[in-house]
C-alpha cells in the first residue's frame, strides 16, 4: 500500500489586499485662519462669562486689616446677591455712596430691619453683643442706627481706622458688587472666605425652615 503523500499548498501568485490609505487633506490657508477666528472667538466668550461672574480686586487701603492687608488679591462673586440675600459677617464689595464710581470692601454686619448699636468698645445687633474674631482692638466710638429696608450696614475690619456706615451712613442694596470669597494673592494666604455671623436662635429657626420646606404641605 503506497504512503499518502502530505498535501502542500500551492504557493499563491495573489499579493495580500493593501488597505488604500485616505488621501491626507491638506488645511488650506483660508481654512487654518477661521481654526484661529473660531478660538480667538471662543476665548473671547469665555473671558466675558468669567467676568461677568467673577471679578478681581485689589485691597488698596487698611480699612479691612488684619483680615486683609494692601496689595492682596481676592475673587468677588458677582451673581451671588442677584439671587440670594446678604448674610451678616460677608466681605462684600460695593459702590460708595458718597463717591461714585469708586468701590470700596467692607464687612456686612446689619441687615434690613435690624438695630446696630456701638458701646463700650462692643458691637450689639438686636440686642445680641457680637464677638468677632477678626477684630483686635475694642471701637473708640459710640453710636446706634436702625437699617432702613433695602440698606446694609458695613463696617471695616481696622474699625478705628475705617470710612464705614459709622461715620457715612448706610448701603443700598443696588450698589452691592458682590461678595469676596476667595483670597489668591499672596499664595501663601491662599484661603476661602466665609465668615457668617449668626446670631443666637437663627440656626434653629434655620432647622425649622428647612424641614418645613422638607416635608412640604399639600
Amino acid at each position: 500500500m503506497a504512503k499518502q503523500q502530505p498535501y502542500k499548498k500551492e504557493p499563491s501568485n495573489k499579493r495580500p489586499l493593501e488597505k488604500k490609505k485616505e488621501p491626507v487633506k491638506k488645511k488650506t490657508t483660508l481654512g487654518m485662519i477661521w481654526e484661529i477666528v473660531q478660538t480667538l472667538l471662543m476665548a473671547a466668550v469665555l473671558y466675558f462669562a468669567i467676568d461677568y461672574c467673577i471679578a478681581r480686586v485689589r485691597v488698596e487701603n487698611i480699612s479691612m486689616e488684619t483680615t486683609f492687608t494692601e496689595g492682596q488679591l481676592l475673587m468677588v462673586n458677582k451673581l451671588n446677591y442677584k439671587f440670594s440675600e446678604p448674610k451678616r459677617g460677608d466681605v462684600v464689595i460695593f459702590e460708595a455712596p458718597k463717591a461714585p464710581g469708586e468701590d470700596y470692601i467692607k464687612r456686612m454686619i446689619g441687615l434690613p430691619g435690624d438695630h446696630v448699636e456701638v458701646k463700650e468698645g462692643k458691637l450689639f445687633i438686636n440686642g445680641n453683643e457680637i464677638v468677632e474674631e477678626w477684630i483686635h482692638e475694642p471701637m473708640i466710638y459710640t453710636g446706634s442706627w436702625d437699617v432702613p429696608e433695602n440698606s446694609y450696614f458695613v463696617l471695616g475690619d481696622n474699625r478705628n481706622h475705617s470710612s464705614d456706615s459709622h461715620s457715612w451712613g448706610f448701603v443700598p442694596r443696588e450698589n452691592l458688587v458682590g461678595n469676596a470669597f476667595f483670597r489668591y494673592w499672596p499664595l501663601n494666604r491662599i484661603r476661602i472666605i466665609n465668615n457668617e455671623i449668626v446670631l443666637p436662635g437663627e440656626e434653629e429657626i434655620a432647622a425649622i425652615k428647612e424641614e418645613k420646606n422638607g416635608t412640604g404641605t399639600n
